[in-house]
């Protein structure tokens, strides 16, 4: 039997409002891992269409599809060669325009991920300017003359290990590459780069697309003078963008990121995606330590993105009640009208359950909390099944990243191994031909097939966590007011349209008790959560959330469900 939730069918309303994305839950897939449809080993979109039944049962509102443009695939798609067209490893045009008609006939909208900071160095735009200094596409990327002693221009660092500056031996000059030598960063101050990858965004708007994900947008400008970053103080690193080994932790990135004229380049694209019907745009943002800011500076004012999301919780910093409060506070004081869009987990960090070592009872708990704050929210494929981190031998890896920080940062892998779908095939039924990253053998007890008629799986309850948030566009669209918040516990309200939700958490082993304000609460613990209730005094059970829901129109009555629903 296929679980079926009544609440699963795409409202209308949601169809036609501008504003869909303003409280969605967006679901990341990562096409190399998702469904191999032709035994290559390797995922691609005919077998993204084949599962698209499984996302449509979750209830999400829309997929994030991670690049499959064409590329030499040395950062595995995110190196593009061609904007414009699918790679032969992932299909064809005609495989992306099913795969759009599919989706939107279940109810989803597609988002695809714009890498528009860099490209590939096989890329026909940066083959043509390292040619020579005065070819048409000359000044497309960031060049600069080495130092007298010939060092590079500055002391900018990659992401992904040592300078930021690669030297060409045909222009006697060095290029700017924020992450490998091989993804060369275009020149955002050359107006006709900005308005080729205007054109760019247009391609595939016409080709049906619900939005996109900007990879890496606070990268799009480099300073102008190209001057030196200072060195961060040693008390303020972190490893959210980069591992702790990583020298690029060292300096504030004061000018090779994070520029004011992207602000100019936003409000641009936002002109143009402002042509089309309910389109949306969430943009990465990239820093430690400006990460609220900028995504408040990028989101307000409905006149640049509609979202963004930051690092705050894809991090390894312990997400304590005291913590989401901090983020959630943050993130309020820079903007009243900014949007973030939340995450725990994606293709680039390690898996959450793993990185924050949480039972499956604190799983299900962090995510009801991700379904409650205000914003949209982003959950990464195999999440909904509680994956765990994968552990790949060295032998196995793909990554660039983490061959380079080996063995103290094992890289990007782990959380890019493939889907689950079968428990009876080692490939877990991802692909009839060796992986391209082995499938680990922990993963497939957690299969789809073994959650899906399992009414107490990870995988119900997001199903039934979700359809939830929809029948409460509190928590979907309201404002957010902190009630309590300590290291264990964490309670707040959202508010919309004359309806209320008090959200609560218990981040602990132990019981904790709080009381509701006066008036008539629906308090609901959505399965397996349980709730204990005595009048407006609510006790709440080791590692479980509450709901407790009261509309202006009195239509909520003083009930008490206990862990079904």
């Amino acid at each position: 039997m296929t679980y079926q939730d009544p609440n699963m069918t795409q409202d209308t309303a949601l169809i036609t409002d501008p504003d869909w994305w303003r409280g969605a839950v967006i679901y990341q897939i990562y096409p190399r891992s998702y469904q191999d449809s032709n035994g290559d080993g390797i995922g691609d979109l005919a077998g993204i269409i084949q599962r698209l039944p499984h996302v449509a049962s979750l209830g999400v509102d829309a997929i994030w599809l991670s690049p499959f443009f064409t590329s030499p695939m040395l950062d595995f798609g995110y190196d593009v060669s061609d904007y414009r067209d699918v790679d032969p490893m992932f299909g064809t045009l005609a495989d992306f325009d099913a795969l759009i008609a599919k989706a939107h006939e279940l109810g989803i909208k597609i988002i695809i991920d714009l890498v528009l900071s860099h490209t590939s160095d096989q890329h026909p735009w940066f083959v043509e300017s390292r040619a020579d200094r005065s070819n048409d596409k000359a000044d497309w990327y960031v060049w600069a003359d080495a130092k007298p002693d010939g060092t590079p221009p500055n002391n900018w660092l990659s992401i992904f290990g040592g300078p930021a500056w690669q030297w060409d031996t045909a222009r006697m000059q060095y290029y700017l590459h924020n992450f490998l030598a091989e993804q060369p960063d275009l020149n955002f101050h050359n107006a006709e780069v900005r308005q080729e990858l205007l054109d760019v965004a247009r391609f595939w708007l016409e080709r049906g697309v619900d939005g996109f994900r900007l990879d890496t947008v606070n990268f799009y400008y480099c300073d102008a003078e190209l001057r030196d970053n200072p060195p961060l103080p040693e008390d303020q690193r972190n490893d959210n963008i980069a591992p702790a080994v990583n020298p690029y932790n060292h300096q504030d990135h004061l000018h090779d990121k994070n520029q004011p004229e992207n602000l100019g380049f936003l409000r641009d694209l936002r002109d143009l995606l402002n042509e089309y019907d309910a389109i949306t745009t969430v943009g990465e943002v990239g820093d430690s330590h400006r990460g609220s800011e900028i995504q408040a500076e990028y989101t307000g004012g409905g006149d640049k993105l509609h979202m963004a999301y930051d690092f705050a919780l894809l991090g390894h910093v312990h997400p304590t009640g005291t913590r989401i409060a901090e983020v959630m506070a943050k993130a309020e004081s820079f903007s009243q009208d900014s949007w973030g869009c939340w995450a725990y987990s994606n293709h680039d960090v390690e898996r959450h359950g793993s990185r924050w070592a949480l039972s499956d009872a604190a799983q299900r708990t962090y995510a009801a909390l991700l379904m409650s704050l205000r914003g949209s929210a982003c959950i990464y494929q195999g999440e909904e099944l509680g994956l765990p981190e994968a552990d790949v031998a060295f032998d196995d890896l793909q990554d660039p990243y983490g061959i380079r920080f080996w063995p103290k940062f094992k890289g990007r892998d782990g959380c890019r191994t493939p889907m689950v779908w079968k428990s009876d095939n080692q490939n877990g039924g991802f692909s009839d031909s060796k992986p391209w990253l082995p499938v680990a053998s922990e993963h497939l007890a957690l299969s789809v097939e073994a959650q899906e008629d399992a009414s107490g799986s990870m995988l119900n309850f997001y199903r039934r966590l979700i359809a939830f948030r929809k029948t409460v566009p509190a928590l979907a669209k309201g404002d957010f007011t902190l009630i309590h918040a300590d290291d264990t516990h964490i309670r707040f309200e959202r508010s919309h349209n004359g309806t209320r939700a008090i959200c609560a958490f218990n981040l602990s082993d132990e019981d904790q008790s709080f009381e509701l304000p006066s008036g008539a609460w629906k308090v609901e613990a959505k399965a397996p959560f349980t709730v204990s209730r005595d009048g407006n005094s609510v006790t709440l059970p080791g590692w479980q959330a509450v709901f407790a829901v009261s509309s202006g129109s009195n239509t909520a009555q003083n009930s008490e469900e206990s862990g079904h629903g």
